[in-house]
C-alpha cells in the first residue's frame, strides 16, 4: 500500500497507466478465478434483461436457504405472489455435476445526468455476478449457463397464473384461468386416461426428439362424442395438469387467413390452442368441392344492395387450406411447444385431411358414462367408495346410454347433509327411465305404425280461409 500510493502520488500519468495495465495481468497468474456479470438492464433501460430475471427466479430457493439478507416484493399474476431474492452484496453458491460456482449481487450507483424533477436522483445498476474456477470454462459458460436460463424460465411458467384467451377479430383477450378440472376427477375410463397423461407427459419432454426427426413441437387432440361427455372438461384438465394456457380460437370472428395466420404468431409456447365444436363453425364438411351452378343474383334496390354487401364482409373467410396452414404448415413451428385441440359431436362431418395422423395425432372418443366413470363421479359427488345399490347401477349402466353429465346431475345433492342413498335411488329411476325410453324407440324403429288411409286424405286437403265473410272452405 506505501510502494503504490508513492507511485500514484510521485510517477508520471502515463507510467501509472503503464503500471495499472500490467498489474492486471501479473494479478491473473495468481487469481485463477473467473467472473461474468449479468445486468438487470441491457441497451434499453426500460427493458430488464430476460437473463437476469431467469437467474432471478432461479436462485430464489437457494437464496431462501442459503442468503443472510433477503428482498421481496409482490408480484402480479402468480401462484407465489410473495418472492424473495437476496439482498445487495450477497453472496450463493451452486453445485453442479460437481462443479461449484458462486453468485454475488450487487449495484452500481451512478449520478444521474438527465434532466427530472429531481436532479440529484441516483441511478441503481443492479447486477448479479458469477464467478467460478477457470479450470471449468467450457462446462460453465455452455451446459451450466443453459441449465440456469432454461430452469428459471421453467419455474417461472410453472409459478405464473394460468389464462384463458379468446379472440376478439384479430386480438386476443385474457382473463385468469380457474378451472379446477383435473385427471383425478375426470369421469372416465382409467386406462384412457392413464393413457392420456402419459402421451402428454411424454411431449412436454420431447423438445429433442423432435428436432432430431424434423418435426415442428407440437401435438394434435381431436375430442369427438356426443354433448355432455366432457370434452370441455377434458381441456381444462390438460391444461392444469401441463400448467398451460389457452387460446379459445372462435374461427367465425376471424376475418381471413391472414388474420388466422396473425394469431397463431401471437400465441406464447406452452399453450393450448382449442377450436370447439369445429363442424359448427365453418363448411369443414368432406364435400369441399360442390358444384354448384352461377345463379344470376336477383336485381336489389340499392339500400339493400349496401346491406347485402355489408353483411357478407362480415361472413368469415377462413377457408379450409388456410385451417390447415394453421394447424400443419409452416407458421405452426413458430413459438414453441404447443398442443392444438378441436373438439366435435359430429365428427364424420369433418373433412378427412383435416383430422389425418399428423395433424390430429391423437384422437379422443369421449362416449356415454360407463361404471368406472360412475365411481369417480360418485366418489367426487358423495364421497362413496361403495353401496349396496352399486350392483343395479353397474346393470342399468350397461343397457342405457346416459352421459356423465346427466349421471353428475342425478348425483348433485339436493340436502345439507347429503341423502346418499336418495340420490342413488334418483340415479336408478333416471336410468330406468331412459331405458324405457330407449326400449320404445327401438319398438317403434323396427316396427313402425301402419299409416291409414284417413291420415292419408288429411295431409293431402288445404284450409283456404275465405276473408270476406271468414268462412272455411
Amino acid at each position: 500500500m506505501f510502494v503504490w500510493a508513492i507511485i500514484q502520488q510521485y510517477f508520471p500519468h502515463n507510467i501509472r497507466n503503464f503500471l495499472d495495465k500490467h498489474s492486471q495481468k501479473l494479478l491473473t497468474l495468481f487469481y485463477p478465478y473467473i467472473q461474468i456479470t449479468f445486468n438487470e438492464f441491457t441497451g434499453e433501460r426500460f427493458k430488464r434483461s430476460e437473463a437476469y430475471s431467469a437467474i432471478e427466479t432461479y436462485l430464489a430457493t437457494t437464496s431462501a436457504v442459503q442468503a443472510r439478507r433477503l428482498k421481496a416484493d409482490v408480484v402480479k399474476n402468480t401462484t407465489q405472489p410473495l418472492a424473495l431474492s437476496m439482498d445487495d452484496h450477497e453472496e450463493v453458491s451452486d453445485d453442479f455435476n460437481g462443479v461449484k460456482v458462486y453468485w454475488a449481487s450487487g449495484k452500481n450507483v451512478h449520478k444521474s445526468q438527465s434532466v427530472s424533477l429531481y436532479p440529484n436522483t441516483d441511478q441503481e445498476k443492479r447486477y448479479y455476478r458469477l464467478t467460478f474456477h477457470k479450470r471449468h470454462r467450457s462446462l460453465v459458460i455452455g451446459d451450466y449457463l443453459n441449465h440456469v436460463l432454461k430452469e428459471g424460465k421453467e419455474i417461472k411458467i410453472k409459478n405464473r397464473l394460468r389464462k384463458l384467451y379468446t379472440n376478439n377479430g384479430s386480438q386476443w383477450s385474457h382473463v385468469v384461468f380457474e378451472h379446477p378440472a383435473s385427471f383425478r376427477t375426470l369421469a372416465m375410463d382409467p386406462v384412457k386416461k392413464q393413457e392420456i397423461i402419459d402421451d402428454l407427459t411424454t411431449f412436454t419432454k420431447s423438445e429433442e426428439f423432435y428436432n432430431r426427426i424434423g418435426r415442428a413441437w407440437k401435438r394434435g387432440y381431436l375430442l369427438y362424442g356426443p354433448p355432455g361427455t366432457g370434452k370441455s372438461t377434458m381441456i381444462a384438465a390438460m391444461a392444469n395438469f401441463l400448467n398451460y394456457d389457452i387460446y379459445d380460437l372462435e374461427l367465425t370472428a376471424v376475418k381471413d387467413n391472414t388474420e388466422l395466420r396473425r394469431l397463431l404468431i401471437e400465441t406464447s409456447s406452452k399453450s393450448i390452442i382449442v377450436i370447439e365444436d369445429i363442424d359448427c363453425s365453418m363448411d369443414l364438411t368432406s364435400h369441399r368441392k360442390k358444384d354448384k351452378k352461377e345463379e344470376i343474383p336477383p336485381l336489389l334496390p340499392p339500400a339493400a344492395a349496401t346491406a347485402a354487401e355489408s353483411e357478407a364482409s362480415k361472413t368469415s373467410k377462413v377457408t379450409l387450406s388456410g385451417l390447415l396452414n394453421f394447424v400443419d404448415g409452416l407458421w405452426s413451428a413458430c413459438g414453441g411447444d404447443r398442443i392444438i385441440v378441436f373438439t366435435t359431436n359430429h365428427v364424420e362431418k369433418l373433412d378427412p385431411a383435416l383430422i389425418r395422423r399428423g395433424r390430429m395425432d391423437k384422437h379422443i372418443e369421449l362416449s356415454y358414462c360407463g361404471f368406472e366413470a360412475f365411481r369417480v363421479l360418485v366418489r367426487n359427488y358423495l364421497y362413496l367408495e361403495d353401496h349396496d345399490l352399486f350392483g343395479s347401477i353397474y346393470r342399468l349402466l350397461a343397457e342405457t346410454r346416459m352421459t356423465p353429465a346427466d349421471v353428475a346431475e342425478n348425483l348433485m345433492p339436493k340436502t345439507s347433509p347429503a341423502d346418499v342413498e336418495g340420490c342413488l335411488r334418483g340415479l336408478i329411476g333416471a336410468l330406468e327411465k331412459l331405458k324405457e325410453e330407449e326400449s320404445r324407440k327401438t319398438v317403434e324403429k323396427d316396427f313402425p305404425a301402419p299409416a291409414t288411409e284417413k291420415s292419408d286424405e288429411m295431409k293431402e286437403e288445404k284450409v283456404i280461409e275465405n276473408g270476406s265473410n271468414g268462412k272455411v272452405l
